[in-house]
């Protein structure tokens, strides 16, 4: 059976506390050659917003999470085969598709 790597291990007890929540969840999962990455937004990993109001600034953070997740995994950027993007204003897809462009500049993946 292969053996999976769970990376950043947490529990919604901790960033949940006012909900009654109790879920044993995982940043990102390495499960053979194959990388699973959890959404991410404009949190840093100690739970910072950054960019408040600022689309760009949010997207970039995110970015640099996904970054870092990949890296513990033991990979990069240059391995990212689908991306999906969510907003909440349809305004916010100029600077934020800009902004992941530059992460994933000569990558070419799907995206939706």
């Amino acid at each position: 059976m292969p053996t999976h790597t769970r990376i950043r291990m947490f529990n919604t007890q901790q960033t949940y506390p006012n909900q009654a929540l109790d879920n044993d969840l995982c940043q990102a999962v390495r499960a053979g050659n194959t990388i699973y990455v959890r959404g991410q937004i404009g949190t840093d990993f100690d739970g910072n917003l950054v960019g408040l109001g600022d689309p760009r600034a949010q997207a970039e953070q995110a970015m640099k999470n996904v970054k870092q997740l990949l890296e513990e995994a033991g990979s990069d950027l240059s391995h990212i085969v689908k991306t999906t993007t969510y907003l909440i204003d349809p305004r916010y897809r100029e600077p934020v598709y800009q902004e992941v462009g530059k992460w994933l500049k000569g990558v070419f993946p799907i995206s939706t």
